[in-house]
């Protein structure tokens, strides 16, 4: 890489992830489960990053309430680069927040973003794929997304279109104008992006100079603009201490509706590196090593109990209790201390539903 010194990460690690209810709940959100591994989602997520930059310029902007669990999960990381968010205000202000701390630290700071909660199986070439994304950021003149190459005609996510190819990268890789951004499609949509190969999976997965990123801001959010401009200037006791009120004052808006699908310098590199977001339990089987007859049995304390006969193609976590199966297929079985959850596979997205009925009922203890 050019220079790696000016090189920052911020992971997002703030989210609840509803559709991992029970196990994903207020106190133990997904990004701190160990669903693919005996690691936390976060810590890989840190850890495939220091492969571009050092661990004291991985910056984790999270909730109020998580800092301590990312305190003890990420000891590499400095304490004063862990940033609380005072109020929840989506990706927009999290990301502008994490790039002005990292431009406080250093004025040409580059920043790759990270979500704490995605799997990559083909670490080389994402290492590969952001480093190129960084030297076309590091000029401060576009921002830069990557975008997945489609595997499949999915409708849980959104979706960008390229435009003109541009150049290639030192390393080879190409680099397109992007023409827009789509909203989940449905699925003949889905379908018909896919055999355009214009349409890459947006995965929230941005490279940018910091300055640049507040320079669009103060394009397309001059209220947010406004509102942090003043951060990097600060020292960093006084940057945390200025967040409460900022965070107060500001909207909420995902980093798409407040600058990406308006950028006129948004560039697009595609990125192919075996990435999956775990958005529900369904995904979690599938990223999961199988027995057999393609049961899938996870535990946290590696206390694995379970008795399956004529039993096929489920996913089972177990709390310790001994769960056993006869004739039962393509389920989800999910056995917490005060929740067991069970849900035919295929319907693994509604799980959203029970968790919007607790909220409607008031009934925070299974939140």
């Amino acid at each position: 890489m050019s220079n790696q010194k000016h090189v920052f990460g911020v992971i997002l690690a703030g989210g609840g992830g509803t559709r991992l209810w029970p196990k994903s709940r207020n106190a133990t959100p997904k990004q701190f489960l160990r669903l693919t591994g005996k690691e936390a989602m976060v810590q890989v997520a840190a850890n495939r990053l220091t492969k571009i930059m050092p661990w004291n310029q991985i910056i984790v902007v999270t909730n109020k309430n998580y800092t301590q669990e990312i305190h003890n999960l990420l000891p590499q990381v400095p304490a004063e680069n862990v940033i609380a968010e005072p109020e929840k205000r989506d990706t927009a202000l999290a990301m502008l927040t994490g790039a002005l701390y990292a431009m406080s630290k250093d004025p040409e700071a580059v920043v790759v973003n990270g979500a704490s909660d995605h799997v990559i199986t083909d670490e080389k070439e994402f290492v590969k794929v952001m480093e190129a994304a960084v030297e076309e950021a590091e000029s401060g003149q576009n921002l830069v997304a990557v975008g997945i190459t489609p595997t499949r005609p999915e409708t849980g996510f959104g979706y960008i279109k390229i435009g003109d190819h541009l150049r290639k990268t030192k390393s080879g890789l190409a680099v397109f104008k992007v023409d827009s951004f789509t909203e989940k499609p449905n699925a003949t949509t889905a379908r018909a992006f896919l055999s355009t190969g214009k349409y890459f999976w947006n995965a929230n997965m941005y490279v940018w100079s910091a300055r640049a990123l507040q320079h669009a801001f103060q394009k397309y959010m001059p209220e947010m603009y406004e509102l942090t401009k003043e951060l990097p200037k600060l020292t960093t006791p006084q940057f945390h201490e200025a967040l409460p009120e900022i965070y107060k004052k500001a909207t909420s808006i995902s980093i798409d509706y407040a600058i990406s699908e308006k950028a006129d310098n948004l560039l697009l590199i595609p990125g192919d590196f075996g990435w999956n977001d775990v958005g529900d339990w369904k995904v979690v089987y599938e990223l999961a090593q199988k027995d057999l007859v393609g049961n899938v049995t996870i535990s946290d304390n590696d206390s694995v109990k379970t008795l399956c006969i004529n039993s096929e193609n489920n996913l089972i976590h177990t709390d310790g209790r001994l769960i056993g199966l006869i004739g039962v297929n393509d389920m989800i079985i999910i056995d917490t201390p005060e929740i067991l959850l069970i849900v035919p596979k295929e319907r693994s997205q509604e799980v959203k539903k029970l968790v919007e009925r607790l909220k409607e009922e008031g009934k925070k203890e299974y939140l």
